[in-house]
């Protein structure tokens, strides 16, 4: 009975706020409602397999639910491999080949940060408004918004002729590296579209995200005189490695911290006499007594920013810094790319007022673009120099990455169906 009635309360909320539409999007909407629970229930198959980035077989096992979903309206589905160098999953595409309308590239992602291994938390209604389990907002309510919105279109011949792209990563939440190969077919795929639109979870109802900082990452390797601590500090002794990393640390700190989205963070640092340290684990050992002056230091961590100059600057200010060694000591920096980052463009901008447009004829007020600093690296960052983005209209939730993440059930149909109106309206315009 309480489902009927959300259903009746639904159609009413669309009749009421639908006098900015025309009678396609009004059929929409009511297409939208019809397969709600449908969509639920492909939202809880996809929330109840585990696909961990590194639970191979999990993550084509989602990748399958959305071939056959997929294939059902009438796209052509493939999935990508990957290089076995890379240990990843590969990924899920989706598409349909028209000449008419702008072309459309969708990016998700299987993969969620809950491995095989962990405490498994299955999709649950929490109650009327929440439901929680494993990705459920980060991504698979987004993946399953995708779906919705194309099926919904679908059935109305809306997407005859047209050019689609659903390109499902296996990967996002821990890239295959090097980076470039696992995205190299993305990348190519995406720039034979007009726009990209991710549907990461959302920031806020009423918030868009047109710029994401890019992230890369740094070691730092410093040395120093192994001899007894009691000449720490002499001429003929230094330092040694730890307090030589330790300075350097402390000069990014007071020279570059404050600055406008940019962060560095130092994950990992093991010093000692004798010390290893492997990279795909992120194990490291050390040896050493207090009273040995340190030979060795390692130090691991992230560089975020919005934008290839503010990054290349942040090295450059870095590379000096390493380079002031303590007496006795030597330290070396390298430096890794990662994701890039998405930079807030004009092109980007045009894409949120088309969905405010959309929003406001739906009675749901404004959208805007969200500080360009909230937000992380992700999938779409590869593509936004070829093509005009917007990101963070997925599913809406809290607690993403933990196990109390949640989806707000209560916004999810507004989201749906804002979705599939924007959707519409992107693929015919002039």
């Amino acid at each position: 009975m309480k489902s009927k009635l959300v259903l009746v309360f639904m159609l009413l909320t669309t009749s009421v706020f639908s006098q900015q539409l025309s009678d396609t999007e009004e059929k929409l909407l009511e297409i939208i409602d019809r397969n709600y629970q449908e969509t639920i229930a492909l939202l809880e198959e996809t929330v109840n397999i585990n696909s961990g980035t590194f639970n191979l077989e999990g993550v084509r096992e989602v990748g399958k639910v959305f071939e056959r979903e997929f294939a059902k309206i009438g796209f052509e589905t493939k999935w990508v491999t990957l290089p076995d160098s890379l240990r990843r999953a590969g990924h899920f595409v989706a598409t349909k080949k028209g000449k008419s309308g702008k072309k459309l590239f969708f990016i998700g992602h299987l993969d969620t940060v809950f491995e095989k291994d962990m405490p498994f938390y299955p999709f649950t209604m929490v109650d009327e408004n929440t439901a929680k389990g494993q990705g459920v907002n980060d991504m698979k309510g987004g993946n399953v918004m995708i779906f919705a919105t194309l099926k919904a279109l679908n059935e109305l011949g809306l997407l005859e002729d047209k050019t689609i792209t659903v390109y499902f990563t296996g990967d996002e939440e821990n890239a295959g590296n090097p980076s470039w190969v696992s995205r190299l077919d993305f990348v190519e795929r995406a720039k034979q579209h007009d726009y990209a639109l991710g549907y990461e979870t959302a920031q806020g109802f009423n918030i868009a995200t047109v710029a994401r900082r890019g992230a890369s990452g740094w070691t730092l390797k410093t040395t120093g005189r192994q001899v007894h601590s009691s000449g720490v500090f002499r001429e003929s002794v230094g330092y040694g490695a730890i307090y030589e990393a330790a300075r350097i640390l402390n000069a990014f700190r007071e020279e570059l911290a404050g600055e406008q989205y940019l962060t560095f963070n130092p994950g990992q640092i093991v010093g000692g006499s004798d010390i290893s340290y492997d990279a795909l684990s992120g194990e490291g050992k050390a040896l050493g007594k207090t009273n040995i002056v340190a030979r060795e230091a390692f130090v691991t961590g992230d560089l975020r920013f919005l934008g290839e100059p503010q990054k290349e600057a942040a090295r450059e200010k870095m590379r000096q810094i390493v380079a002031k060694n303590l007496n006795g000591t030597t330290a070396e920096i390298q430096f890794e790319d990662g994701i890039p980052s998405m930079p807030p463009t004009e092109g980007n901008m045009t894409l949120v007022r088309v969905l405010d447009r959309v929003s406001q004829d739906l009675g749901f007020g404004e959208v805007r673009a969200g500080d360009p600093g909230s937000r992380g690296a992700g999938d779409i960052s590869y593509v936004a120099d070829y093509l005009d983005c917007i990101d963070g209209i997925g599913a809406s939730g809290t607690g993403a990455h933990s196990p109390a993440e949640t989806i707000n059930m209560k916004e999810y149909p507004d989201l749906l169906k804002r979705s599939t109106l924007f959707v519409y309206r992107l693929l015919n315009q002039e």
